[in-house]
């Protein structure tokens, strides 16, 4: 499977950091569940990058996800359009779009990223988007994502807890709520 990979025009993801990482840009490729679902490292020399691209759209990815999930990802898209952001997928979805190898198993959830809506419309975006899931034939994963790319799960940031898990491109760090909110817009 990965010889070819590149040829096909597939591509990879970038990653955080990992311990004893050299100086290249880290990337990853996640294999399929027929291929073993491994996770592969890799780094690469910025210059030998052909092009990048943003993870596929929420709207591009309804027809590569499975005939049940497609109601809830038009509802998923209808939402993202109403509140003004823009939503993204990863994860097996994503991946089983951009390869046309097959990511999705039964266990499999759905992954978005958005961008923060408006401070004052957050809480209704969020609450939005937990009663879409409680209708949903599928758990509903993702982060919300602030104009620097870090990002925060949805989940918790609904909870209301003082203190969220904030993901950048370089580590994963304790931030306050209030300053995670007022970052956002």
């Amino acid at each position: 499977m990965l010889p070819g990979w590149m040829d096909r025009g597939w591509p990879l993801i970038v990653r955080r950091p990992a311990p004893g990482d050299g100086s290249g840009l880290p990337l990853g490729l996640p294999l399929p569940p027929s291929a073993g679902k491994r996770r592969i490292a890799i780094q690469m020399a910025a210059g030998d990058i052909i092009s990048t691209t943003p993870l596929p759209t929420l709207v591009e990815c309804v027809d590569t996800a499975p005939a049940a999930w497609r109601l809830s990802l038009r509802e998923l898209a209808t939402h993202a359009s109403a509140y003004g952001v823009e939503a993204r997928v990863f994860g097996s979805l994503a991946w089983q779009r951009l390869t046309g190898l097959a990511y999705l198993s039964p266990g499999s959830d759905l992954d978005i990223v958005w961008t923060f809506p408006q401070r004052n419309r957050l809480n209704w975006f969020l609450s939005d988007l937990v009663d879409i899931e409680s209708r949903a034939p599928i758990r509903i994963d993702g982060e919300l994502l602030r104009a620097d790319g870090a990002g925060v799960n949805w989940r918790e940031l609904h909870s209301g807890v003082p203190e969220l898990v904030l993901k950048t491109a370089a580590d994963v760090i304790l931030c306050q709520r209030e300053s995670l909110i007022g970052m956002s817009s």
